[in-house]
């Protein structure tokens, strides 16, 4: 089995949320916590901004619970850029031990399943799960420099600019996480770097497969399959691919990449990046999961793990996905 099963029920008891200008043009502008004038925040490089919406992102989502930072036992926390620098330089703020993490884009849900697990076995009692990205920060890293003004290809997708934290503690709310399905890398040979959603769909596929078999669940469980950040084109894959299983998600899936932006046609295929599914999510989904119009859901965040070595030499692009139930109890 890929899943396992939390039997204390951790809960989630408070979200942060911040994002860019661009991001906040559409649906989940009414629903973050801090909406950027200047995708800069006041600092002088985008590496320097990205790190300090993930700060953000984490005290808030602390402040929104009603703790204090001495409150907190655990940070679990990635971003994209090399040697998760976001991520650990954001930790020198706080003083709470701080575990590093990398899964790509789908950090949001493998450190979400990180600390239900620590919660759910009594290890702490107060875990802060959080990630962001930046859309030039990973423009630099991954591809070109913006000044290069390269063309985007038709298949590619915007990298969100925000990030998002949660506060996962042992009692608190009623909106608990059951279960984690912890995914398996897939590679279905796709060595196109601008198509992340053909790269990654394969794994989300594997993983709600795996998560469905675990649990005895269907689709049908669930008011709401969530991806992270397939986009367009990557949702319409996976669509097809549990079809082709016998599964059908038409009705009840989203993928955060695709309603992150106003109007998804000018963005190509929709939002990516690890800020997607964390902005979306903690805010916009997370909205409906407190008014009770969403009470079972399955959170689905998806990364593509390459690198500029690896893509330079020719190599595949390895997907994966990890599987979080959250619940109203």
């Amino acid at each position: 089995m890929q899943t396992i099963f939390f039997e204390n029920k951790p809960r989630i008891v408070a979200t942060g949320t911040v994002a860019g200008p661009k991001e906040c043009a559409g649906v989940v502008g009414n629903f973050v916590d801090r909406t950027l004038d200047d995708d800069t925040f006041g600092e002088s490089t985008y590496e320097k901004a990205e790190c300090k919406m993930l700060s953000y992102a984490i005290s808030k989502a602390i402040e929104n619970a009603k703790l204090k930072e001495s409150d907190i036992d655990m940070l679990i926390s990635g971003d994209l850029l090399n040697q998760i620098i976001s991520a650990s330089f954001a930790a020198r703020d706080f003083d709470f031990p701080f575990l590093g993490v990398y899964s790509a884009c789908s950090t949001m849900s493998e450190s979400m399943a990180l600390a239900g697990a620590l919660v759910n076995a009594g290890y702490f009692r107060r875990v802060v799960a959080a990630t962001g990205s930046h859309f030039s920060s990973a423009e630099r890293q991954y591809r070109y420099p913006l000044e290069l003004g390269n063309t985007r290809p038709p298949q590619s997708q915007w990298t969100v600019t925000g990030a998002g934290g949660c506060v996962i503690a042992d009692k608190g709310s009623d909106i608990a996480i059951t279960s984690a399905t912890f995914g398996k890398v897939v590679d279905f040979g796709i060595t196109d770097v601008n198509n992340m959603g053909a790269a990654m769909s394969p794994s989300a596929a594997h993983s709600i497969l795996a998560h469905f078999k675990d649990t005895g669940r269907t689709a049908d469980d669930y008011d709401l399959i969530v991806t992270g950040d397939l986009g367009a084109l990557g949702s319409r894959i996976l669509k097809d691919l549990l079809w082709e299983k016998g599964v059908d998600i038409q009705k009840n899936h989203v993928d955060c990449g695709e309603i992150i932006y106003n109007v998804i046609e000018d963005e190509f295929q929709g939002g990516s990046g690890a800020g997607c599914s964390a902005v979306v999510f903690h805010s916009y989904i997370m909205d409906k999961i407190k008014k009770r119009e969403l009470n079972r859901v399955l959170f689905c965040a998806t990364g593509a793990l390459l690198s500029t070595v690896s893509s330079g030499q020719g190599e595949s692009i390895p997907g994966i996905c990890h599987a979080v139930a959250i619940e109203n109890l």
